[in-house]
């Protein structure tokens, strides 16, 4: 009886303790480094801590997950050894910023926009639908797929 109430007490501290084992954003630019470094460790928690969690935001971040979970254990070492490399950070207003940036093993250059909402900093995904001028998103959400649409068009029937 003793065994079971110790180990009862240890699973709820345990419990209790994993929501709140992230730091919260002391400013913007911080909290796109952490989203930006979770993202590129594939630690989805830690990344959707630091995310604004309105609908669309989910939908990109469920997006995300289930690519990362696609990718071959190569390519993910690769991104969780990559450098941040900023671009451009620019605070719009004092609630606002935009974060731009690549990573050192995948050039491609995305934007994000940091908000305060109730006195956090938090990321918005969707500057991302915004600063992708005509195209689609399909695209957008999926780039694999619209890489290989184009390299192997279907023939006309």
């Amino acid at each position: 009886m003793k065994k079971l109430l110790i180990v009862s007490i240890v699973l709820f501290f345990i419990s209790c303790n994993s929501a709140g084992t992230f730091k919260k954003a002391e400013d913007a630019q911080d909290a796109g480094r952490e989203f930006i470094r979770a993202s590129l460790d594939g630690d989805q928690e830690k990344a959707e801590f630091y995310l604004w969690q309105d609908s669309t935001n989910r939908v990109l971040m469920s997006k995300w997950e289930q690519d990362y979970h696609r990718l071959d254990e190569q390519t993910k070492k690769q991104y969780k050894d990559a450098d941040i490399l900023v671009i451009n950070f620019k605070n719009l207003n004092d609630s606002t910023a935009t974060y731009t940036f690549s990573n050192s093993y995948k050039k491609d250059t995305t934007t994000i926009r940091i908000v305060r909402l109730s006195g956090e900093w938090l990321v918005d995904l969707k500057e991302i639908l915004k600063s992708k001028d005509n195209v689609g998103l399909d695209e957008i959400l999926n780039p694999t797929d619209s890489v290989k649409q184009t390299q192997n068009p279907k023939p006309d029937k």
